[in-house]
């Protein structure tokens, strides 16, 4: 499954928990808040002041 920007971080989460990692490294401590079933990649990256396209391909790097 590849990772997009429009995905939310629950779903990216339910699809690939080991995602988790690759987040919080990110400094989004928020996985397990509520807004994060909501919040897309790209919301989530706006609001923590980071380049969305560098988590992006950050989460996709480690997919076999």
């Amino acid at each position: 499954m590849k990772i997009t920007k429009r995905m939310t971080i629950g779903e990216v989460l339910r699809k690939q928990p080991e995602k988790a990692s690759i987040l919080m490294q990110f400094g989004m401590g928020c996985i397990g808040c509520p807004s994060a079933q909501s919040e897309t990649l790209e919301e989530a990256a706006m609001v923590h002041g980071m380049d969305a396209d560098q988590l992006i391909e950050a989460l996709n790097k480690e997919i076999h």
